[in-house]
């Protein structure tokens, strides 16, 4: 390790106890039990324990903002129950944690499956294939209602497209990269089998097919969006989260997502560092980091990619 990354490493355990933990487990191979000892530290300090003292008592996020917010459970954006139970996932905040348990099961008392289908956080008759994703990506990250689970992966496996991907619209024909990121990343979290090992072998191959985040027609990048590296990323899609996706299953290397790759190390500062470029709109709890700013959280997860990308072993390990 160079003095420059050493220099990065130290400041990124200088940072929140979400990106320590990871930075612990991750980069420097520390001890399961120190692993442990700082990811315990989510609930009481820093970001996690910020957003956990703005829950109510009824469990939900954003509970007094009238019928128009879907009671809070998945408006308004991005502070709502659902929102902010995603992010705390995230962050890594650990099950078993009451604040966080009493929050799903508030989110499931407020929703209403479809038919058949999947769940609803709104009046309407219709469902929302990332949502359900999300919701799933939740549940299992704190360790909530194993029959909403199981039948939320029955619902994903139902509805993924001939592609490979998945659509929030259902009867589309080509999958979306918002959504079929949100499925893969709630399929890691969970327990395999065969259907879901090959459902999330089709998936990686829809994101292999358009070299991560470019246009079947035309080759080219498909959205500029998808090459910013925002914080939060809620439910959109860009190059650093769909990265993070592959490096965190430890993936074969594919020279289909090269070119993705190099823009992570395009972006790296002379300080070893990486920034936040922007943030979704919409109301935030508080500001994680600023745009425009060196990002622990950026600078995080453009390491881990970059050392799944560049050493053999670090996939063999994960995989």
């Amino acid at each position: 390790m160079s003095m420059n990354d050493q220099r990065t490493i130290d400041w990124l355990l200088q940072g929140d106890p979400a990106i320590r933990w990871q930075v612990l487990r991750d980069l420097v191979d520390a001890t399961p039990a120190q692993v442990a000892a700082e990811r315990q530290r989510i609930g009481t300090e820093g970001w996690g324990k910020r957003l956990l003292d703005r829950q109510h008592s009824s469990g939900l996020w954003s509970h007094d903002l009238g019928p128009k917010s879907n009671r809070g459970l998945y408006m308004p954006k991005w502070i709502s129950t659902h929102y902010t139970l995603l992010l705390l996932a995230r962050l890594g905040l650990e099950a078993g944690q009451p604040a966080a348990a009493d929050g799903c099961r508030a989110l499931l008392r407020g929703a209403s499956w479809v038919g058949t289908g999947g769940l609803r956080l709104w009046v309407t008759d219709v469902t929302d294939v990332c949502v359900n994703a999300m919701v799933l990506t939740m549940l299992q990250a704190f360790g909530q209602d194993s029959e909403v689970q199981e039948r939320l992966r029955s619902f994903l496996l139902e509805v993924q497209l001939e592609d490979g991907g998945w659509n929030c619209e259902m009867d589309s024909d080509h999958g979306s990269f918002h959504t079929a990121l949100s499925v893969l990343e709630a399929f890691q979290g969970g327990p395999s089998s065969p259907a879901i090992e090959h459902a999330a072998q089709r998936g990686r191959e829809f994101f292999l097919a358009h070299r991560l985040y470019c246009s079947h027609r035309t080759g080219e990048v498909a959205r500029p969006a998808f090459t910013r590296f925002p914080i939060p990323y809620s439910w959109h899609f860009d190059a650093l989260r769909g990265l993070a996706y592959f490096a965190s299953v430890g993936a074969p290397r594919d020279e289909r997502l090269a070119d993705a790759v190099a823009l992570v190390r395009e972006r790296q500062r002379a300080d070893g560092r990486w920034k936040v470029n922007a943030r979704a709109t919409g109301q935030v709890h508080f500001e994680l980091e600023r745009a425009g700013q060196p990002s622990r959280w950026v600078t995080l997860h453009c390491l881990k990619i970059l050392k799944w990308w560049e050493d053999p072993g670090s996939r063999q390990r994960r995989a």
